[in-house]
């Protein structure tokens, strides 16, 4: 009879130990190319880290800053491109049709 004692109780340990609450997993970090390949993922991921940072992971946030540095910083071409000012005419040279008199 007690050894059966034992046995229930130590089968209840075991089964309440499990039922204990665990920390909610995280989702995986995105990597910075990721986030700089889908700029609507990382504007989202933008407005999540400034919202609630501590809910966030630390390292998903700066993963997130690192992208938004390289988006800006990037060599792609240039906004200004396509300036509707045209550049400055070069200096007109002597025209070759007309010689000195001498």
């Amino acid at each position: 009879m007690k050894n059966l004692l034992l046995i229930v109780t130590a089968v209840a340990v075991v089964a309440l130990a499990g039922c204990g609450k665990s920390e909610p997993s995280r989702p995986a970090i995105e990597s910075v190319a990721s986030l700089v390949a889908n700029p609507e993922r990382l504007k989202d991921l933008r407005a999540q880290c400034k919202a609630d940072h501590a809910r966030m992971s630390d390292a998903q946030c700066q993963a997130v800053a690192q992208a938004t540095r390289q988006r800006f910083m990037s060599g792609g071409p240039s906004p200004y491109a396509n300036d509707p000012v045209p550049p400055p005419a070069a200096p007109a040279s002597p025209s070759a049709g007309t010689a000195s008199k001498d």
